[in-house]
């Protein structure tokens, strides 16, 4: 009786949110001890995604949310993003999910001994590993004497190679594992989802294939390679390595992210920028700089119930800010029959089928 009574006064404007706030402690459905603080803050770039957009529609806030209508935003963001990840791929792996530490060492394309010594230097630790780098290189048919009392580790990243000449080499290296990447994103959802389409249109929809994989694939080399290339120039122009300078270098890297195709961008930009969060409040924990209230002990469920409070709030209360696909799924969970063409996007998406919200 009681929650009933809470239920009118909260009233139906709210309702939607104190629903979506219930259901964050689903998450121990999955165990106790199981965290799962990488989905939570990725949920939660998504909920933020569409409280913006209500704010941006918002007489009250319409000002302060005018920021996040720039066009290259999600460019932005991508900066922001890869100068934390990228940074903690050199100096902090530790600070990463294993599967996103994995896929970074995959396609960074760059050993851990060699990793190792560019932190040493960028740390100002004694060198501890130059033989180790040394032994790898010869492995590879390149002998090098490296210097202990060098200032700038670009002989330890690319050894006798120039920095040019390392990008050029690097990039086409990075393609080539780039490609297995994408082609099951891009030619499996062909083969199953267009297929009553693929024997009337074989061409136009495996051509839209290939160009998407050969795009994305593009996009990921440039994006390993420039990580390199800027670092080079920054230490060769400052004649120093040092946190901040890989800070700085691995800064303008996201910039790669103009080749992909405008619809994807947001969606990277979002996934990269929930792993740079979990990174950066990480590694302030380590230094122990994190304050003590925000030591929560199952922080995942917290961020969890507000993601789906605001993303519910928003469903019951400002339905037109969704991809109208996503709308569609969330009316099928929720056994809502949607009226047709309901939000704004609805005609683009139905021509631009990749949109994401």
């Amino acid at each position: 009786m009681k929650l009933l009574v809470l239920w009118e006064v909260i009233g139906a404007k709210w309702r939607a949110l104190l629903a979506g706030a219930l259901a964050g402690p689903s998450m121990l459905l999955t165990g106790h001890k199981t965290q799962h603080t990488s989905l939570a803050i990725y949920i939660l770039m998504r909920a933020s995604v569409l409280a913006s957009r209500c704010g941006i529609k918002s007489k009250r806030f319409g000002n302060i949310c005018k920021p996040l209508t720039w066009s290259h935003g999600d460019i932005f963001l991508m900066c922001l993003s890869s100068s934390q990840i990228l940074s903690a791929y050199i100096l902090k792996q530790e600070s990463l999910p294993p599967s996103y530490k994995s896929f970074l060492n995959k396609h960074g394309g760059k050993d851990v001994v060699i990793l190792e010594g560019v932190k040493q230097i960028a740390s100002g630790l004694p060198f501890t590993n130059l033989g180790l780098i040394e032994k790898y290189y010869k492995s590879a048919g390149i002998d090098i004497k490296l210097d202990p009392n060098m200032k700038v580790p670009c002989s330890i990243i690319h050894a006798n190679q120039s920095c040019t000449g390392h990008g050029i080499s690097f990039l086409l290296q990075a393609y080539a594992r780039a490609l297995p990447v994408y082609i099951p994103v891009y030619l499996v959802p062909a083969l199953i989802v267009h297929r009553e389409n693929l024997s009337n249109r074989p061409y136009t929809i495996l051509g839209k294939s290939i160009l998407g994989t050969a795009r994305s694939s593009l996009f990921l080399s440039v994006y390993c390679t420039s990580a390199w290339l800027w670092t080079c120039l920054l230490f060769r122009i400052f004649k120093r390595c040092n946190i901040p300078m890989v800070a700085a270098g691995t800064f303008p890297t996201g910039m790669a992210l103009a080749i992909e195709k405008k619809s994807r961008r947001m969606e990277i930009s979002l996934y990269c920028f929930a792993r740079a969060i979990e990174s950066f409040f990480t590694c302030l924990d380590d230094v122990g700089y994190l304050p003590q209230s925000l030591k929560i002990k199952r922080i995942d469920i917290a961020v969890f119930s507000l993601s789906t409070a605001i993303i519910m709030h928003c469903y019951a209360q400002e339905r037109d800010v969704f991809r109208s696909k996503y709308l569609n799924v969330l009316d099928w969970v929720f056994g809502v029959p949607p009226p047709p063409c309901e939000t704004p996007r609805c005609k683009k998406d139905e021509i631009d089928t990749s949109e994401d919200f």
